[in-house]
């Protein structure tokens, strides 16, 4: 994917600490406290331009929202869309999947959202998937007890591969769909590449998957 360069994006994110959280590793064990209630925690890893998390978060206004985007040239749209949709239950944080660990208490979250991720499809990069082993373990601590994780592709090699690594990772699967668009299932917000694909005549595969109900 090339990225058109934005050079004023960082200080427009900056402009707006109320919904983009800058420095999100001084609020670890503190989310609660910064939208004001004890709401569920979903975050969406990848948010891209925000269509996905802003209709959820107007959709659910009971449920706490935080996009996660490491580009900062993508995340400034999906902050526009925040501004526009004026919802309080959505923060944004412009940072890498992998520092989850360094902005998340354990048991902290009680969903993931896992959108149209970068496959990776070189095996010499299967450690970059959003689905590999070591992002479950991260996945893991930051879930609450038997919390979930959901995930949408256009990649049938991705979708296969995840649910190999779900399951040899111990993790319950169901709700899986090989043709999103074409089933029953009913309250799917589209992301931006989702109707892009989708228009395509690409499927959309989609699942859930639940973690064990263990003590942490």
């Amino acid at each position: 994917m090339r990225l058109r360069n934005k050079p004023w994006a960082k200080e427009k994110l900056m402009n707006y600490p109320q919904i983009v959280i800058n420095h999100p590793e001084k609020m670890k064990e503190k989310w609660y406290d910064l939208f004001g209630n004890n709401h569920p925690i979903h975050i969406e890893i990848g948010t891209g331009k925000g269509r996905f998390i802003t209709e959820m978060a107007k959709a659910n206004p009971e449920i706490n929202y935080i996009g996660i985007e490491a580009y900062t040239s993508v995340i400034v749209s999906a902050l526009d869309r925040a501004i526009e949709a004026g919802v309080p239950n959505l923060k944004l944080l412009n940072m890498n999947a992998q520092k989850l660990m360094d902005v998340f208490a354990p048991g902290e979250i009680d969903r993931i959202y896992l959108n149209f991720s970068d496959p990776w499809p070189k095996n010499k990069h299967e450690k970059r998937r959003l689905t590999y082993k070591s992002f479950l373990d991260m996945y893991a601590k930051i879930l609450v007890s038997g919390g979930e994780l959901h995930f949408k592709t256009d990649n049938q090699a991705l979708f296969e591969y995840s649910l190999i690594s779900f399951s040899e990772y111990g993790l319950k699967l169901k709700n899986i769909s090989l043709d999103l668009h074409n089933s029953d299932f009913q309250g799917n917000i589209m992301t931006e590449y989702e109707e892009k694909f989708s228009k395509k005549g690409n499927r959309i595969y989609r699942c859930e998957v639940k973690f064990p109900s263990i003590n942490k």
